[in-house]
């Protein structure tokens, strides 16, 4: 979830390890379908033949029932500070290091502090609601009681020290205190007499799951020979998730959380390909730790490199050491990457990966469900020309599953056997879902990697993609349903490769569902390439389970005064223009769109931010042609926002993402991340507190440190002064 070009050491997103030959819709221009025909009769006449007559109107309509936004825009803001609009109040809930048990001390905020498998943990990221009865049982109405699921993807190594980082090899604490920052964490949090929540240290609910936690892999993947490690000789277990990004909620009341960029934690000695196959060589270089004799892959962190070599820190690094794949962990690199399920509710109940939705650098995980119908799982992968993906469940939906206790064997039921797509899409606004199997002939008889059985194809999930064609994308972040039409609407957040006319292999040309690349001057000295600011796609299925879509782009992210022909093609104007969508969620209670950035090119304009949108639908716009000259691309853009349907909603503090959000039932509340404030600050810095860039949420009465504090990740709970719904 980092921004375009702007990558330190510890972030890994605009990575691009795909360099399969899939097509960008060169080869696909001459389009089999008028999209403009099948849009002339509008989409009821045309679903009735392309998308079995679907239309939508049992989800709850199109954007007709959604209101109009009822708040003033929030300008673009520089300030080191969180700023809503008028009329609304915010507050921090829960910051970094913030203690979740009895006994915990305060957290001092001064690089001392200890027993992070106790505290809230680093970098917020996604986030859900899960609500709570007054006598502690799960009710999904509770407006005054709940858990809340929160993300934590990376760490800032500078304020998480005293001093920063030590060099390698590194102290035990240090890298104990990293690991245990990560992961995810459950939380109670309660209102209180004055109407506001506030978390409940001490609460029994409360609980960390970090890179240490035991979790059992479920699925077609289980007991793999590629899982095979001497943690888990039989394939069956792994420690810990990493890297957790995006989450999903799941109809049955469960966490889903997406672990992103996973291989950026594991180390290659140099010479290890000489001790692998051709096959594992291959798929080490496709996701993003290939070697050579000469040179190794390093740990980002160096959590291997821990001072007392034991096997809870070197199982980071993934090479063979040993006889066999169990006497080492060669194979550990192969138990992280998936979207892992949690029973929020049940502190004891089993954790597991659910290899049947892939292994990539997994955002969120979008469900819908539909009684009598195929569960659907949306994904996206978010590195430079990667896929969208969506899981089919074997089974229908049954709405009593909903209710059942027992969760995570409802997860067994709906999660672990089903079929795996990847998206195509087509020159006429149209896509098919390719399948990921042994069934596909494509992905069987792929030469570059041989495929032992179904369980490697899901392991594998990006090389199999590549093998069925699918197309590249402009790196794929979080994907939600939107409850009133069931259509996908999914943030493709930037792309630095992306080219009119690719000068080196790692360029991707421009097509219908990528069409802009474009020069940006951020700042006034330096030139960003590609798709610079991003756009969100939108995704229509007929049923859960079709393998046909029809798609459009519902915004293009832009600066107010770019082109209106090449870059700004939404028309988007001062209070409503923003780059890099990330984060993007729903409401069930209004329909409104909440779009979130993560932006590395408007950064001399304003800091990260959050926008509200009525959403619309699929086809509410039309064809939109670019021309470049000697490149025409023509895409289908949706309906362009107006003053009252797209606005600025908030602005965060400086040198951080907004990501994250849910809300109460009745819409009253919702709670926003704020990750990584003052990440740009230099390392050498930490003995100066004014030369930070941040020092948020200190500098707004939150903790200790004042207005100089470190600046820490954070909750933040919005309400409105009245009282009423948020948004409209």
């Amino acid at each position: 979830m980092s921004a375009i070009d702007r990558i330190p050491l510890h972030h890994h997103d605009e990575t691009s390890d795909n360099t399969s030959d899939n097509t960008t819709f060169e080869s696909i221009l001459a389009a089999r379908l008028s999209r403009r025909s099948l849009l002339r009769g509008g989409v009821g006449t045309a679903a009735t033949a392309v998308l079995g007559g679907l239309t939508l109107t049992a989800c709850g309509g199109g954007d007709d029932d959604v209101p109009l936004l009822g708040f003033q825009a929030v300008p673009k803001s520089l300030a080191d500070r969180f700023t809503v609009p008028g009329g609304y109040s915010a507050q921090v809930l829960i910051a970094m290091g913030d203690p979740l048990f009895s006994g915990v001390p305060a957290f001092r905020n001064d690089g001392t502090d200890t027993d992070f498998d106790r505290r809230c943990g680093e970098w917020h990221d996604g986030m859900e609601y899960f609500g709570l009865s007054a006598s502690g049982q799960r009710d999904d109405r509770s407006t005054t009681r709940a858990l809340l699921g929160i993300n934590h993807e990376w760490v800032t190594q500078t304020f998480l020290h005293p001093n920063g980082p030590s060099p390698a090899p590194r102290p035990d604490a240090e890298v104990l205190k990293e690991m245990h920052a990560m992961g995810v964490t459950i939380v109670e949090i309660a209102k209180g007499t004055n109407g506001r929540f506030a978390y409940v240290q001490g609460s029994p609910f409360n609980r960390r799951i970090t890179t240490e936690t035991p979790i059992e892999i479920a699925g077609p993947a289980r007991g793999h020979a590629l899982l095979r490690t001497k943690y888990s000789p039989d394939g069956t277990r792994t420690r810990g998730t990493v890297n957790n990004c995006g989450t999903g909620k799941t109809p049955w009341g469960t966490l889903l959380t997406g672990e992103e960029n996973w291989a950026a934690f594991f180390a290659r000695d140099a010479g290890d390909n000489e001790r692998r196959s051709a096959n594992e060589n291959v798929a080490f270089a496709r996701y993003g730790k290939g070697v050579t004799a000469e040179r190794g892959s390093p740990h980002v962190y160096q959590w291997d490199t821990a001072q007392s070599g034991d096997e809870r820190f070197t199982r980071w690094n993934t090479s063979v050491r040993g006889a066999t794949a169990t006497d080492d962990y060669r194979n550990e690199f192969f138990g992280q990457g998936y979207v892992t399920e949690i029973d929020p509710y049940n502190a004891t109940a089993v954790i597991k990966k659910r290899t049947t939705l892939g292994r990539m650098a997994h955002e969120g995980a979008a469900v819908r469900a539909e009684a009598g119908k195929k569960v659907a799982v949306y994904m996206g992968d978010d590195a430079r020309n990667e896929y969208i993906y969506k899981f089919v469940s074997t089974q229908t939906w049954d709405p009593a599953d909903a209710n059942r206790s027992d969760r995570i064997a409802v997860g067994d039921k709906y999660l672990d056997s089903g079929k795996l797509y990847a998206a195509k899409f087509h020159a006429d606004g149209t896509g098919t879902w390719v399948e990921l199997s042994l069934a596909n002939p494509a992905v069987a008889n792929y030469t570059t990697y041989r495929f032992a059985d179904d369980g490697d194809v899901l392991i594998h999930a990006r090389i199999a993609a590549d093998a069925a064609g699918a197309t590249k994308m402009d790196r794929p972040e979080w994907g939600n349903v939107n409850p009133k039409t069931g259509e996908l609407y999914i943030t493709l957040t930037n792309n630095s490769n992306r080219r009119v006319n690719p000068t080196s292999s790692s360029h991707v040309a421009v097509d219908p569902a990528n069409p802009r690349a474009y020069a940006d001057l951020r700042g006034g000295t330096t030139t960003l390439q590609g798709n610079v600011n991003g756009h969100i796609l939108r995704i229509r299925d007929a049923d859960p389970a079709a393998t046909a879509f029809t798609w459009d782009v519902f915004l293009f992210g832009a600066e107010s005064d770019a082109s209106p022909t090449l870059v700004n093609l939404s028309g988007l104007t001062d209070d409503q223009d923003f780059s890099s969508p990330d984060g993007l969620v729903f409401s069930q209670v209004t329909g409104l769109c909440w779009i979130q950035t993560d932006d590395g090119a408007m950064v001399d304009e304003s800091n990260c931010m959050m926008l509200a949108a009525v959403p619309g639908r699929v086809g509410d716009g039309g064809p939109v042609t670019l021309d470049y000259g000697t490149t025409r691309v023509t895409t289908y853009m949706g309906r362009k926002p107006s003053a009252n349907t797209l606005k600025r909603f908030l602005v965060g503090p400086k040198d951080q993402e907004i990501t994250g959000l849910c809300e109460t039932p009745d819409g009253k509340v919702i709670f926003v991340n704020v990750q990584h404030p003052g990440e740009e600050t230099d390392p050498a810095a930490i003995g100066d507190p004014t030369r930070y860039t941040s020092h948020w949420p200190g500098n707004e009465g939150y903790g200790a440190g004042g207005a100089l504090a470190r600046p820490r990740s954070a909750t933040v709970m919005i309400t409105k002064n009245d009282g009423s719904v948020i948004g409209t």
